[in-house]
């Protein structure tokens, strides 16, 4: 399945590493792959998030999600500490797949003090990003 404007959800936004961002209510941001990600890797067995407290940065790899096809860094979109990691992943990976933009999120991330959140893609711009991607 590709992501389409019509499925993409509108309150998130993307990275060009097929992760999506959602400012939660206590302002951290919560973290995960994009459906054209989960679907392009197809069937996840193996997920490894970074634990509470853990330090991250922009554009660094600090998670791998592995699949019947391959393994796959998870990019951070922002400096700051993990607050919470999706502790559910290790027991049920295949929750990227049934619900990359729900259940299946990655982590939560406390941006650093001061920090600001950094230009992402808003639906329509990724989905005109997926379209050059693939031609």
């Amino acid at each position: 399945m590709t992501d389409s404007m019509a499925d993409l959800p509108k309150d998130l936004q993307y990275t060009k590493s097929h992760e999506w961002v959602r400012q939660l209510a206590n302002g951290q941001l919560e973290v995960g792959i994009t459906d054209h990600a989960q679907s392009a890797l197809g069937d996840l067995v193996f997920v490894d998030v970074p634990v509470s407290g853990t330090r991250v940065a922009a554009g660094q790899a600090c998670a791998v999600v592995e699949s019947v096809k391959a393994a796959s860094d998870i990019y951070s979109p922002v400096d700051g500490v993990v607050a919470a990691s999706n502790g559910a992943l290790a027991e049920r990976p295949e929750l990227l797949n049934q619900s990359p933009y729900g259940d299946g999120w990655l982590m939560r991330i406390a941006l650093d003090p001061g920090a600001a959140l950094p230009a992402l893609l808003d639906a329509a711009a990724y989905t005109s990003y997926l379209a050059d991607e693939a031609t």
